[in-house]
């Protein structure tokens, strides 16, 4: 016999981590929808040209590549963003601009696996392609601040910086050519802290202590957003690069207050660098108060260059991902995932053997009032069976036995609340049934 395993690093989802694995996805379509996206899909596999080089010399490390039957070099995605600048590249003649997308589907990468995060994961990305516009920067961030609230949550803060201002410091340092390994650098500085990050930056990206130092004066900058913003061009000079990234932050916190976005749930952070090299603009990174060193669950921000890889046509783009399986393990450890192990809320009790038509009619009723509803399979003892229905977490029970089914009478039990009530039923007059089970789902 084989023996059932599973790789490292990947992993199956049981009914109680898959329902609300589920309901999420489902509450992030619903508000990218809100906000006029709309969904595309695109093929797990890609020419391998199409995703080495975009993300980071670490995702191309990452990366799951083979030859394929036909000899062809392909690669499994890594994220959602490369596949969609190789899809508008591709397909903008038809799409126009500009075009917001949302994408729902698994990415892998083959990376060392911790708490909250495995080789592959599943995404929820949400993009607008073919604006510069800080409108689009600013509904980016109002969408990510809706989802985490449509979730559940309210401990919670939005980091938010501009790659603008670090590309200005740099080019006041001379340090334009070593902008990528100075970034990566700084995208340690939480984990590594200021000595450590330092160090990398001088022996990685060949800069000098003062250099170094410069850069880590800048990320060390501290307070509420008008406050820091006060301070940066004492920290970065005249750099029209970094003036314009300082404006685009002034007008997003401006934006986010009009659209009514609390101030403390954002944070202006201009020591994140976010790791992937294809970012250009705003960033944005979101950690949970209550959950902190599960690293960021909501990240993003503007790549207004990563199409032209696949196309002469410019088409800047902005957008976040929901990192919906670090978000389920946060909630996990929170424990803020309902113990639910069923889809539905009714559970029907098969109490006599000799009547099964009835109970088939009784639940074909509940679910033609649009309630879910799931039928014991077994005439089993009631306690047997109300076993199972508490161990599911159903909320409601419905009871019934031949006398009951014979005079037109249900006990509606709330699995809850540990009360019950009698309603008349029969499959010509359903409508107190129903109405007493939509009361109790409603309370």
């Amino acid at each position: 016999m084989i023996t059932p395993r599973t790789l490292k690093g990947f992993r199956d989802y049981l009914p109680e981590v898959m329902i609300p694995r589920e309901s999420a996805m489902q509450t992030a379509r619903t508000v990218f929808r809100r906000y006029g996206f709309c969904p595309i899909d695109t093929p797990a596999l890609e020419h391998l040209d199409v995703l080495t080089g975009k993300g980071s010399d670490e995702t191309d490390r990452q990366l799951y590549r083979f030859v394929d039957n036909g000899g062809r070099d392909v690669g499994m995605r890594f994220d959602l963003t490369v596949p969609l600048a190789r899809f508008v590249a591709q397909h903008i003649g038809k799409l126009g601009t500009p075009f917001k997308r949302y994408h729902l589907a698994p990415v892998w990468r083959g990376e060392n696996t911790q708490a909250g995060r495995y080789r592959e994961f599943m995404q929820c990305d949400f993009d607008c392609v073919g604006t510069q516009s800080v409108a689009s920067d600013i509904e980016t961030l109002l969408i990510i601040h809706d989802l985490m609230t449509s979730l559940g949550f309210e401990r919670f803060k939005i980091h938010i910086n501009n790659r603008q201002v670090l590309t200005g410091l740099l080019e006041r340092l001379d340090l334009v050519e070593q902008t990528l390994p100075v970034l990566r650098s700084l995208d340690k500085l939480p984990k590594i802290g200021v000595e450590k990050t330092a160090a990398e930056m001088c022996s990685a990206a060949g800069v000098t202590p003062d250099q170094a130092e410069q850069v880590l004066k800048l990320a060390a900058c501290e307070g509420t957003p008008e406050e820091i913003l006060a301070q940066l061009p004492a920290v970065i000079g005249d750099s029209e690069t970094a003036v314009a990234g300082i404006e685009r932050l002034q007008q997003l916190f401006a934006g986010a207050a009009a659209a009514g976005v609390p101030a403390e749930r954002l944070k202006l952070d201009v020591s994140i660098a976010r790791g992937l090299d294809y970012y250009t603009g705003v960033i944005f990174e979101t950690f949970l108060d209550d959950l902190p060193k599960i690293g960021s669950v909501c990240s993003g921000g503007r790549y207004d260059n990563l199409v032209s890889t696949y196309s002469k046509q410019s088409l800047p783009g902005v957008g976040a991902s929901l990192g919906l399986d670090r978000l389920l393990a946060a909630m996990e450890q929170l424990k803020i995932l309902p113990a639910v192990r069923t889809t539905a809320p009714v559970f029907i009790a098969y109490f006599d053997g000799d009547r099964l038509d009835a109970y088939l009619r009784l639940a074909a009723t509940v679910r033609a009032a649009g309630i879910g509803a799931e039928l014991y399979p077994e005439p089993k003892r009631l306690g047997q069976q109300l076993k199972y229905a508490d161990s599911r977490g159903f909320r409601i029970a419905l009871i019934a036995g031949g006398t009951e089914l014979a005079e037109g009478r249900c006990q509606v039990k709330d699995l809850q609340a540990k009360s019950a009530e009698d309603v008349a039923y029969t499959p010509e007059q359903p409508e107190q049934l129903i109405q007493a089970i939509k009361r109790m789902l409603a309370s």
